[in-house]
């Protein structure tokens, strides 16, 4: 049986953060948006922070009222984000660790630790019919974890791949051996398993190849690529990394 199809979640986030540099309107993230989904995007994803560094209020409005594939609403745990989200009703709402003096997002969220509070929160949004992801650590205990709170879906955090893998460190083979495993406890669990942060074309290809994983978030690096060589051209070159690794699964 073959790997269902991989799907590609476009991050908007720094179209918002190159405008929000000068300030005004522009460069629009809604745009944006209606470009990638042109271009093959399977679904949208924005983080409204809590301090709107980047995307805005009235960004996720404008996001919600204007694109025809899903929004993927990423946010903090806070009693702020949860109202937002049960009154904006995105499709999808992935609950993410935030700091307030972080760059980005810094490892997966605290699911052990915080697992009551993480639990309430995933209760109150599927209960608005919103589908919930947790964005964790690629370890088995997160997942279990995640198993417990009632998570439908977990986005396996690939940052620290990434990195080893840009940096030729010699832990890059093991920190991709933790993702493999934790896609096929999510598979065992039966929780919907995606994956995002740090992302290539090599090692979106790469991790393309495993087969439980059915959707990657990938955004920073398309920001750049784009400079280069337009958003669309630069989604179709990661749509074909995609498909070239899924055909080895």
């Amino acid at each position: 049986m073959s790997a269902p199809r991989l799907r590609l979640g476009v991050n908007v986030d720094h179209i918002a953060t190159v405008r929000n540099a000068r300030g005004g309107a522009l460069p629009d993230p809604v745009r944006g948006a209606l470009l990638a989904i042109e271009a093959g995007a399977d679904g949208i994803t924005a983080h409204l922070r809590e301090d709107r560094r980047h995307i805005r209020d009235e960004d996720i409005a404008r996001l919600m009222a204007s694109i025809s594939k899903p929004l993927n609403f990423e946010m903090a745990t806070t009693d702020e984000m949860i109202a937002i989200a049960l009154k904006t009703k995105p499709h999808a709402a992935c609950l993410v660790p935030e700091k307030r003096s972080e760059r980005t997002t810094e490892g997966g969220l605290d699911v052990i630790g915080g697992h009551d509070h993480v639990k309430q929160a995933t209760a109150q949004l599927k209960a608005a019919g919103i589908r919930v992801s947790l964005f964790i650590e690629p370890s088995i205990a997160a997942l279990e974890a995640a198993h417990s709170i009632g998570a439908p879906v977990v986005e396996l955090h690939t940052g620290s791949w990434c990195e080893a893998v840009s940096e030729g460190a010699g832990q890059a083979d093991h920190e991709f051996e933790r993702i493999k495993t934790a896609a096929a406890k999510a598979a065992e669990l039966g929780i919907e398993c995606h994956a995002g942060h740090g992302l290539d074309y090599a090692t979106a290809q790469q991790v393309a190849a495993l087969p439980q994983i059915i959707e990657l978030n990938i955004g920073h690096f398309l920001m750049g690529e784009s400079l280069f060589m337009g958003l669309p051209e630069a989604i179709r070159t990661m749509r074909r990394a995609m498909d070239k690794g899924r055909a080895g699964a």
